[in-house]
């Protein structure tokens, strides 16, 4: 793996580890608020399903995790699979949720995705 995929795989997964702590511990909090856009109440009452959510990324984490520092006959496949997840979870939420998900989520997972095919 080139220098460049791993960085930009790590970037990716360091984000989605911010987003577990978002979703599964800072949900109510202003901080959590703020970066989904979300009221007191609202958060309130989705704080189950926001942490359901921060537990989904957190395997994307550990699929990242694995394409970094796993086994080194299947890091290439790790990482794959975890970043083509992330794209599709930021495409999709980007086309449901915010626009802003194509910067934060999607733009990212594509470059580390094409550094990883580049590299191998």
């Amino acid at each position: 793996m080139s220098t460049v995929a791993f960085i930009l795989t790590a970037l990716v997964a360091l984000i989605h580890v911010y987003i577990v702590v978002l979703e599964m511990a800072l949900w109510t909090t202003p901080r959590g608020r703020a970066a989904f856009g979300t009221t007191p109440e609202f958060a309130q009452e989705s704080t189950t399903l926001a942490a359901n959510q921060g537990l989904y990324n957190g395997f994307l984490v550990a699929a990242l995790v694995l394409g970094l520092v796993g086994p080194a006959d299947h890091r290439y496949a790790f990482a794959l699979f975890g970043l083509a997840c992330v794209l599709v979870a930021g495409l999709y939420g980007a086309a449901t949720l915010s626009r802003r998900i194509l910067v934060v989520q999607a733009l990212p997972a594509a470059l580390a995705l094409i550094a990883q095919l580049l590299a191998h």
